[in-house]
């Protein structure tokens, strides 16, 4: 395979480097996001407690409402993520603090932010999905602190040129409304390759480095090229490198837009690329040019309720989508929460380590019922429809697990199950646990944490988590490798799918289909076109082969083909 030319860092500027998050290039003025706002030096004389309060809580009642708005102009996954922001912002618990703040004598503005950060440190602390989700805690915290100051309202810049983003971390809230013509590249200096930010920048086709540190120092209205494959931003390049890569971007642009039909090698192996869904608009998912769907996450349907959704309520949303979908294939994850994403009427007790605790296909343990109600549904939505409906259970860490479970699909009528493969202890018994189960599907993204023992929330620790990281992709292999043995199917959903170099790598593996957002199906499917299947095999060698996640990415791109990466 030809070896790819890799541009040389400018004479004088600094390249920095971070996480390669999402693919493409950009050339652009930076414009930086603008601190948050802060709390006077001096504290006020707090008014009367009742009032405090009530003003305090009208001011995160008021960030709810401009929240819902903002969502009401959007569809699908956006939609869905400010959604979720609006009910955070009107979350009781939250109120309450706020309250017991400003009745202690705090001002509002304080009550509001000293609130926030108290309830910040036990969502971090409670790890998962409640960690994932405090950072947009101090989103809404920002602007009920500018409403209650009289500050300008946190948001994106807007300098009235297409720019690259440049800020410390961004909050979905700010993600979701990115224009991708005035927005030409993202760079953080924290975050890492799972974090949300990361997948609505590559739903949106927005070139991406996080985890880059250095960025601080990249000034409003400087010149960047940001190259989202590499991981590399290059202040001031200059004119060859500045032509270079935006000629680059419209040949990539070109090659995009004549990527369609079923995804094969070179030689003709299929491999089917599907798209990862949830909460949104099932004919807008339908619409793309996909073979399916490998990941459908469900968990929408139960968080933020005070009961579980009813088998009937369950069965009408997963008709609506599956009717989307006739003639194509569906994976239904199973419910996957558990203590780190709390239900309300799911009862599991204190963890002090909830990633570890009781989640997934472990919440059948203490409420079987959950489980059983919507496999109910989902096999009567599957005879209502022509799709090819799938199930799978996430967090599934034995073959006894996996039997349990294929055995309650069996039982529910459905066809066809298997299980997410995201604990270690699951992908070195991979031979056993394929004999029980109809199909697997890695999850990146889980796999990495505890594999790498790194908090996939922390944003400190973005190299560990690198899906690049040999370890990880030692344990892709053997369970692609007992896939292969037993026949069975191998997938892989977590975010590694995405990248078109590290797909080659995970069907060299042995994936056997890619899922991943929309926008990133045209690039996976170009790149597997040029290669062959034992060329794929090859880069997975380099790749495992390699000492480091950033040495197993450079072999990899120095040997495939060119227009893979340029």
């Amino acid at each position: 395979m030809a070896q790819t030319e890799h541009p040389s860092p400018t004479a004088g500027a600094t390249r920095l480097s971070g996480i390669p998050a999402s693919p493409g290039v950009a050339v652009g003025p930076v414009a930086r996001m603008a601190d948050p706002p802060a709390l006077p030096a001096e504290r006020p004389e707090p008014g009367d407690p009742r009032t405090e309060a009530s003003t305090a809580r009208g001011a995160l009642e008021k960030v709810a409402d401009l929240l819902d708005a903002q969502a009401a102009q959007l569809t699908g996954e956006a939609a869905a993520v400010l959604g979720a922001l609006a009910l955070m912002a009107r979350d009781p618990e939250l109120g309450r603090r706020v309250e017991e703040r400003a009745e202690a004598g705090e001002p509002a503005a304080w009550a509001v932010h000293s609130a926030c950060g108290a309830y910040q440190e036990l969502m971090l602390a409670a790890g998962g999905y409640l960690a994932e989700r405090a950072a947009d805690l101090a989103d809404i915290r920002d602007r009920a602190t500018a409403l209650l100051l009289g500050l300008p309202m946190p948001g994106l810049p807007d300098p009235g040129v297409a720019h690259v983003l440049v800020a410390d971390d961004l909050a979905p809230a700010d993600t979701v409304r990115l224009d991708p013509e005035q927005v030409l590249g993202i760079v953080t200096r924290l975050g890492g390759p799972t974090s949300h930010t990361v997948i609505l920048a590559r739903a949106l086709g927005i070139p991406a480095v996080v985890g880059c540190p250095g960025a601080e120092t990249l000034r409003d209205g400087v010149p960047v090229a940001l190259d989202g494959d590499a991981g590399t931003v290059e202040p001031e390049p200059d004119a060859e490198l500045a032509d270079r890569m935006l000629r680059r971007t419209e040949r990539r642009r070109a090659l995009l837009a004549e990527s369609t039909g079923p995804g094969r090698t070179e030689d003709g192996v299929p491999v089917a690329l599907l798209l990862n869904a949830g909460e949104g608009d099932p004919k807008e998912a339908g619409a793309h040019d996909s073979e399916g769907v490998g990941l459908l996450r469900t968990e929408f349907l139960f968080l933020d309720r005070a009961d579980p959704p009813t088998v009937a309520a369950q069965t009408d949303t997963y008709t609506r989508l599956f009717e989307e979908f006739s003639g194509r294939t569906v994976t239904v994850r199973t419910l996957d929460a558990g203590s780190d994403k709390p239900l309300a009427f799911v009862e599991t007790g204190h963890e002090d380590n909830p990633a570890l605790g009781v989640r997934g296909f472990r919440t059948s343990r203490v409420h079987p019922g959950l489980l059983t109600d919507q496999l109910a549904a989902i096999a009567a939505a599957s005879e209502e429809t022509g799709a090819r409906v799938r199930v799978m259970a996430p967090m599934v860490s034995t073959p006894d697990e996996a039997a349990d479970f294929v055995a309650l699909a069996r039982e529910a009528g459905i066809r066809e199950a298997g299980v997410m493969i995201e604990v270690p202890g699951a992908a070195l018994l991979a031979d056993r646990l394929m004999s029980r189960v109809d199909f697997v599907s890695i999850g990146t993204n889980d796999l990495a944490q505890y594999t790498m023992a790194a908090d996939r929330t922390l944003g400190t620790l973005p190299d560990l988590l690198d899906p690049w990281q040999p370890a990880l992709l030692a344990l892709v292999g053997a369970v692609g490798a007992a896939g292969e043995r037993s026949g069975r199917p191998v997938g892989v959903c977590g975010e590694a799918a995405a990248d078109p170099l590290l797909a080659l790598v995970l069907v060299g593996l042995g994936a056997t289909s890619l899922s991943m957002s929309a926008p990133a199906l045209p690039a996976v499917r170009h790149a597997l076109a040029r290669h062959s299947q034992g060329e794929c095999r090859r880069l997975a060698e380099l790749a495992t082969a390699a000492s480091s996640a950033g040495r197993a990415r450079e072999a990899v791109r120095s040997a495939a083909h060119p227009e893979t990466v340029d």
